[in-house]
């Protein structure tokens, strides 16, 4: 019994070490790797850059006053559309003390002139009709009269101009009255009912009392680093995306590149213009900032992989292509254009090879 008992004992540590044994055997061995493998296909490929910037219209007009004063009356507000001198504003005129002085006593001199003239006027032409002098000494005294007839009108319109802004000649054509200089949509009125304003002059820019636009003719204004621009020239393509529409996409045409650049954070930037290709569906406001692809080159359906495919031994480009299952050869290829994800390949394969994915997947297949 006791030597039964042991040889069972024997078996039993025998079978468990060979067990153990056969366990570590299987789990020390490797798994073998299942490649993927994917397939080149048509498609397009865009190269492009990206500058950043905003859309604004073409034509941007700020209005100021020929004269200065408080604003009397605002007739628009902004998001209006007006047409070419539509009225925007009336100005209240606040003269200058000193030149209102002035222009008070040129008119009374005036006056005075006027009344003499008049009396040798009057006094000459009853002895002209007597026969008592001749033509020629009576046209000197109604030349004077004429004459003082003129300056009496002129100190009464200077006087009028420097109180009123305007005469009674000019009321239509009043420069008091701010108007619209081009047709388009109002997009800021800066100034309130009883605000100064300033009239524009050469010494003075004058007080903004409007922006006035084009909204139906708009261009992207943006920058592009130095290490790009030499890349661009006027013509090329551009493709929008303005961040508060993201969802469509807007084209554009290169139209300026500044021949200067401007430093801006440590790095050149130099600035560019398109012109923006509007659509009837969108509304885009003046200022939405936006990013635009430049399209550098361009290849439509053109047969494609994956970059990340491609592998390199020196000057040599190749790719591993699937013979038997599981069994890859190298192969070299003549690549093209490269967006950056896809490059488009010139010679080496079709439509039908197979890539092998260089980063292999173990099978779970039991051993």
């Amino acid at each position: 019994m006791k030597k039964i008992l042991k040889i069972a004992v024997i078996v039993i540590v025998l079978t468990a070490f060979l067990g153990t044994i056969w366990f570590l055997y299987n789990k020390s061995k490797a798994e073998p790797v299942v490649y993927e493998t994917a397939t080149p296909f048509v498609t397009t490929i865009i190269k492009k850059t990206v500058a950043t910037g905003s859309v604004v219209p073409r034509k941007e007009i700020i209005i100021k006053p020929k004269v200065s004063g408080i604003i009397d009356e605002i007739f628009i507000e902004a998001g209006e559309y007006v047409n070419t001198g539509d009225a925007i504003a009336r100005i209240r005129i606040i003269p200058n003390m000193v030149n209102l002085n002035s222009a008070e006593s040129r008119l009374s001199r005036a006056k005075i002139s006027l009344e003499n003239a008049k009396r040798n006027y009057d006094r000459q032409k009853q002895l002209y009709d007597e026969k008592v002098i001749s033509k020629n000494d009576f046209e000197r005294f109604e030349l004077d009269y004429l004459n003082a007839m003129e300056e009496m009108e002129s100190a009464e319109n200077n006087l009028q101009l420097i109180r009123d802004g305007q005469t009674r000649d000019s009321s239509k054509e009043s420069n008091t009255v701010v108007r619209s200089t081009i047709a388009g949509m109002v997009l800021d009125v800066p100034v309130e009912v009883g605000s100064s304003v300033i009239e524009s002059n050469t010494f003075n820019d004058g007080t903004a009392i409007a922006t006035v636009a084009d909204m139906g003719e708009m261009i992207f204004k943006g920058n592009i680093d130095e290490t790009e621009v030499g890349k661009i020239r006027e013509g090329m393509d551009l493709i929008l995306t303005i961040g508060a529409i993201d969802q469509e996409k807007f084209h554009a045409s290169l139209e300026h590149i500044s021949p200067k650049g401007v430093e801006e954070n440590g790095a050149i930037q130099f600035e560019i213009r398109a012109a923006v290709e509007l659509s009837d569906s969108s509304f885009i406001r003046a200022g939405y900032s936006a990013n635009a692809d430049i399209v550098l080159d361009r290849k439509d359906s053109v047969l494609a992989i994956q970059e990340s495919l491609l592998q390199f031994d020196k000057d040599t480009t190749y790719v591993e292509v699937e013979t038997k299952p599981q069994q890859f050869e190298k192969r070299i290829v003549k690549t093209g254009l490269s967006d950056g994800i896809n490059i488009e390949v010139l010679e080496g394969l079709s439509k039908d090879d197979k890539i092998k994915i260089s980063n292999g997947t173990p099978t779970n297949s039991p051993s």
